[in-house]
């Protein structure tokens, strides 16, 4: 139960005073983020009033603030990530780019940047693998399949330039793709998959992770293919993961909806 209190003006707010305001937020169900933004606009007042000398201590300050709730990364449905293979389906040039894309970025994980700085001499058609530069100039070596290398050993047959140095993924003038031209691709293509909002490089990352895990990749298999400095990082998609058991178990249980069946 809430204590209630009689302020006789702003001057007289105390830290005890806005734990109990912030609890009743919370009661009232109003969202972590716009508590933090109403506890942020709090805190500007009482430095203003500070700085005029008006109060002698900030109350606001040492507040501790809700803790948000953190943000799960989207994904792709694992249906369309299967659909992403019917996008090579075309005559296009551009398009054909695109699909080539955005399923090397599913099938791989890597990221953008690390898209950005594959070169021709990274590509080992021997072994199957790509060497990929992540961060802190950290190398690590990500598998690839069969028949995407064989998409790769075409794509760099039509290359404008096919040194060991070249850029894998070139402009028309044999430049290298810039960021926005790779954002643009995969949104574009992603546009025939799926609704969802978010359409970048990093939603095939996650969808990457967690449908391995879904099909029983382990934990730390994942991470290295990632890149992940620690597994921490990566039991993002553990989360995920869980969250997709609890609907199968709800949908498929006969209790799994807590309710009684007639």
């Amino acid at each position: 139960m809430l204590v209630q209190f009689e302020i006789a003006s702003e001057l007289s707010i105390n830290s005890t005073h806005i734990r109990s305001w912030i609890s009743e937020l919370m009661i009232q169900e109003i969202s972590e983020r716009s508590i933090h933004r109403k506890l942020s606009a709090l805190n500007a007042w009482f430095r203003y009033l500070l700085k005029r000398k008006e109060i002698e201590v900030n109350p606001a300050k040492g507040v501790t603030k809700p803790k948000r709730p953190s943000r799960l990364p989207e994904t792709l449905q694992e249906q369309q990530g299967i659909d992403l293979y019917r996008l090579t389906d075309t005559d296009d040039t551009s398009e054909k780019l695109n699909a080539l894309l955005i399923q090397l970025f599913y099938e791989t994980g890597i990221r953008l940047s690390e898209m950005m700085g594959l070169k021709h001499r990274d590509i080992d058609f021997g072994i199957g693998q790509l060497k990929v530069l992540g961060k802190r100039n950290k190398v690590r070596y990500v598998p690839v399949n069969e028949e995407m290398m064989q998409k790769l050993k075409v794509h760099m047959s039509e290359s404008t330039f096919q040194s060991g140095d070249s850029a894998l993924f070139q402009n028309e003038k044999g430049n290298p793709l810039s960021r926005s031209s790779f954002y643009r691709r995969v949104k574009s293509s992603l546009t025939h998959i799926t609704t969802q909002k978010k359409k970048s490089p990093h939603v095939l990352r996650h969808s990457f992770a967690t449908h391995m895990l879904n099909n029983g990749a382990d934990l730390n298999h994942i991470k290295e293919i990632l890149g992940h400095a620690n597994l921490a990082a990566t039991q993002v998609y553990t989360h995920l993961s869980t969250d997709r058991l609890k609907r199968i178990h709800a949908h498929l249980h006969p209790r799994g909806n807590n309710s009684p069946k007639n």
